[in-house]
């Protein structure tokens, strides 16, 4: 019996501290790293845009395939009170779609969060999140050791029973927690998003933050095109040995189909033609949503009206020293892993945009059904 007592009382004890020792990794087997005698020109960028944020370089920097930049780090429970570095991630698909100073908002954005330690909340509320998720869904290992510890007398099996009620007890509590504190926090996020694009404001102007904004959907969704033409031809077992000219050819491609101007070899993209590009036919209750409308960012940066002196704009791939290696690297990463059934063949970017020109013009409609029923022909 005080086996039994002294066991349940261990169980309850690790079941709640288990979280402690458990590190959560980002999985970087997609990620290029590129440092600084590789990158020289890119690095003196990022500096100045931390310098102007008043927060500290990134540890690592990482080039990604999409249409995003994001900041990460390897967390654990000893990370919300322990000082940690983050790394930063700059999507390839984003670096093709935008010029320097918009960019440099993007980025601005991003230490702008860090700027205003609002990022240390956020910290705490992963962790929080983590906590939670580690004790409420089953762990394997612990429970293959608490049934061999019940199969050591029956006493000690009662005493593990109740222990495993006390924990069932422990669960549904926590999953009420996950509610209150996800729900206000997200209340937080999408204010902070706010903050943070007044820090890109301040930096690199409202103007290049609104573009950037306004053609991040259009973008993402040229880059989502080219993926689903090599999907689309997954039994032929084609690839490419560069995604990035597709993107951009995609991107003018229907920049064109669309009307849309293009300043500076992009285009410009407007509120009203936001909507176009975003396909999902899903609408959240808003109370679950990290980021405002873009709509309302775009409205709020409207009233900041903060210019900066950016006279000549320049492809942001620009910021790259033999952009075209690296571009080929992050492809390789695309396909590696996937398994064919016959032996790959690439197709080349001349060939890519013939076959998706004709693509597009299959599967589309007339521009008065709004590009509504493309690629769902009824």
């Amino acid at each position: 019996v005080g086996a039994g007592i002294i066991s349940m009382g261990l169980i309850i004890l690790v079941f709640l501290v288990k979280f402690i020792f458990k590190t959560n990794q980002r999985d970087r087997s997609h990620l290029v790293e590129i440092t600084e005698s590789e990158q020289p020109k890119l690095f003196a960028f990022i500096r100045e845009i931390v310098n102007q944020a008043g927060t500290k370089f990134p540890k690592k920097i990482f080039i990604s395939s999409e249409v995003n930049a994001a900041v990460f780090y390897d967390s654990s429970f000893w990370s919300m009170f322990l000082p940690v570095r983050k790394n930063l991630i700059i999507g390839m698909g984003l670096v093709n779609s935008v010029s320097d100073i918009e960019l440099k908002a993007i980025l601005a954005h991003e230490f702008g969060h860090f700027s205003q330690r609002s990022m240390k909340v956020g910290s705490y509320v992963y962790n929080t999140n983590q906590i939670i998720f580690n004790i409420v869904n089953d762990d394997a290992s612990f429970y293959e050791l608490l049934d061999r510890w019940a199969s050591i007398h029956i006493l000690i099996t009662i005493f593990v029973m109740a222990a495993a009620k006390v924990m069932e007890f422990i669960r549904f509590i926590l999953r009420k927690m996950y509610e209150i504190v996800n729900i206000s926090y997200l209340k937080l996020s999408r204010q902070m998003e706010f903050h943070a694009d007044e820090v890109a404001a301040n930096i690199a102007g409202s103007q290049p933050m609104i573009n950037s904004l306004l053609r991040l959907d259009l973008a993402n969704y040229a880059y989502n095109s080219v993926i689903d033409f090599y999907n689309a031809h997954f039994n032929d077992a084609l690839i490419s040995k560069n995604l990035f000219p597709h993107q951009q050819f995609v991107l003018g491609f229907l920049a064109k189909q669309s009307d849309l101007p293009i300043v500076n070899d992009l285009p410009e993209v407007s509120v009203e033609n936001l909507s176009r590009f975003n396909k999902s036919k899903l609408n959240l209750d808003k109370q679950w949503e990290s980021h405002p409308a873009t709509e309302e960012r775009v409205e709020a940066l409207k009233k900041l009206n903060i210019q900066v002196n950016n006279p000549h704009p320049k492809p942001a791939s620009d910021l790259f020293l033999d952009i075209e290696s690296l571009q080929k690297l992050i492809t390789y990463n695309v396909f590696n892993g996937v398994e064919y059934s016959k032996k790959t063949s690439y197709v080349e970017n001349d060939t890519f945009i013939n076959d998706y020109a004709k693509d597009y013009e299959v599967n589309s409609f007339g521009k008065a059904y709004n590009n509504y029923y493309d690629n769902k022909n009824p």
